[in-house]
């Protein structure tokens, strides 16, 4: 094992803590004043968020729409997270500039970067797993694609279902049933929702938005980014 290694060995053991660890009060009371927030919200963003979200997640499950690229083959660890991280990076950059615009025009062109913030962090995953080595043309691991996007953007208490899920994803995904109709994209798409609410609404805001919108989708993208990492890093110590 190689010193790089090691360190990223190291990472995802105290990323696995992380990820076990129980809600705090912070955790409780967080989820509690977002519940607060949502009844606020006009139900036509909702009904945007909603239906983007159960949109995608049907792409995905399908696989239409995302273009599975080709696996990279014959590369250290090393190799493979300097080309990780480049295209988080550009993910980032791109949609950070995506979110100020759409910031900036209103409340309508505003509502549009939901679907599109989506479709951006769904092909990021499709590039990070194709640069770790995985054929994202198996629906399992379209299915797991989705199990990080819901580790990144859940509440503690869901996190703790989801990362023993994937910590033992060789056995966990054998039960998987497939039938992609039976995927519970409702929780899915409700954790996401109240995890992004708060930071989206405000990039609606007049003035505001596209401040809002660049900060929001730079760190909504980064730590799905970072996440991802520690997921397949998760695998391949295995």
């Amino acid at each position: 094992m190689t010193s790089y290694e090691q360190t990223a060995q190291q990472e995802v053991v105290r990323w696995s803590e992380k990820m076990r660890r129980k809600p705090s009060l912070t955790n409780r009371l967080a989820k509690s004043w977002q519940t607060r927030i949502n009844r606020l919200i006009p139900n036509k963003v909702h009904a945007v968020i909603t239906g983007a979200i159960k949109h995608m997640t049907r792409a995905v499950l399908l696989g239409s729409e995302f273009t599975a690229p080709k696996p990279l083959t014959n590369k250290s660890l090393e190799e493979r997270e300097a080309a990780v991280h480049n295209r988080i990076a550009w993910y980032k950059r791109f949609g950070a500039a995506e979110g100020g615009l759409t910031g900036a025009a209103g409340l309508l062109v505003g509502l549009a970067d939901f679907p599109l913030l989506l479709s951006l962090k769904m092909k990021m995953l499709y590039d990070i797993a194709a640069l770790y080595g995985h054929d994202v043309s198996d629906y399992r691991e379209r299915l797991y694609l989705l199990h990080i996007f819901q580790l990144a953007f859940s509440s503690q208490s869901r996190r703790q279902e989801l990362f023993a899920q994937l910590e033992n994803w060789t056995t966990y995904s054998q039960t998987l049933p497939n039938d992609i109709h039976q995927f519970d994209w409702l929780t899915f798409q409700q954790e996401y929702r109240d995890y992004i609410d708060l930071a989206k609404m405000l990039q609606l805001v007049p003035g505001i938005g596209a401040v809002v919108g660049v900060i929001a989708n730079w760190r909504l993208l980064d730590d799905l980014g970072n996440v991802a990492v520690m997921a397949y890093r998760m695998r391949t110590k295995k």
